[in-house]
């Protein structure tokens, strides 16, 4: 059976908009998403800001209440059908990271068995067939075929074959088994 290896943060979770959110409320300040479209956002803002952004995913509980991304839970359940699904998250830098996420994991996807969750600090240690990530750092060391998650900070890349959302994800890997 083919695996797929699944990033979380802004593939599963909606990490990006919590960072944006925290921040308007902690400060005030209003990132313009348009202004730094293709941009990493701790290399848009302005340097007084970037030192707090930088600190939210140290913060104990940061992930855990992360929102979900559209149609995730379902069609990763329908691809469980004949793919083992792997959740990969590069998160070993933020210490309260890994118990959060593990207990998001547990909420939003029971069906994803606890030995089918990897935390790490280098991605390129995982084998699968597929890699679905935003980040195209770890896509660039990956074996099997990569899968780039359009995120806000990567709409400048074109190495990779791109996926919107999670029905592309469906429509993509439900003909390649």
């Amino acid at each position: 059976m083919k695996r797929i290896a699944v990033d979380m943060d802004e593939v599963l979770a909606k990490y990006t908009k919590k960072v944006l959110k925290t921040l308007k409320e902690e400060t005030g300040y209003v990132v313009d998403q348009d202004a730094i479209k293709g941009k990493f956002l701790s290399k848009s803002l302005p340097p007084e800001y970037v030192e707090i952004v930088t600190s939210y995913p140290h913060r104990d509980g940061f992930f855990r209440d992360l929102e979900i991304m559209e149609d995730s839970q379902d069609v990763l359940l329908k691809l469980m059908d004949n793919y083992e699904i792997y959740i990969v998250s590069a998160t070993m830098q933020h210490i309260n990271a890994p118990r959060d996420k593990a207990l998001w994991l547990r909420d939003y996807f029971p069906y994803i068995d606890f030995r089918n969750i990897v935390f790490c600090g280098d991605k390129s240690i995982i084998r699968a067939d597929y890699l679905i990530d935003d980040h195209p750092r770890h896509l660039e060391a990956f074996h099997g075929k990569p899968i780039l998650f359009s995120a806000f900070h990567n709409i400048n890349e074109h190495r990779y074959d791109r996926v919107k959302n999670w029905k592309e994800i469906e429509n993509l890997l439900s003909t390649s088994f």
